[in-house]
């Protein structure tokens, strides 16, 4: 079966193209047997303003899969392309 990508639905944060907005569905850390790891990198984001419900907006990605520049709460951050793969958004309509 074929996964159509519409508006509405749930993806990775690196899917949404420079302008586009999204909010913050869920962190996902896929390593199943590290516990702590992944309490430490869900608090990581949660500490720079990235909670479920929060409205995200890609400013730039970098070229040659290079860190993606985000608006988030009125900060500015630069996030890794790893980490933008766990955050999971819903799209927003224009």
């Amino acid at each position: 079966m074929e996964r159509r990508k519409t508006k509405g639905t749930e993806v990775p944060l690196i899917e949404l193209k420079n302008g586009e907005t999204g909010i913050v569905t869920s962190i996902r850390y896929t390593h199943g047997q590290h516990g702590g790891r992944a309490w430490g990198f869900k608090k990581r984001l949660m500490d720079m303003g990235l909670t479920p419900g929060t409205k995200v907006t890609v400013v730039k990605t970098a070229p040659f899969h290079g860190p993606l520049e985000i608006l988030v709460r009125g900060s500015r951050l630069a996030i890794g392309r790893g980490m933008a793969q766990r955050i999971f958004v819903t799209r927003q309509k224009e």
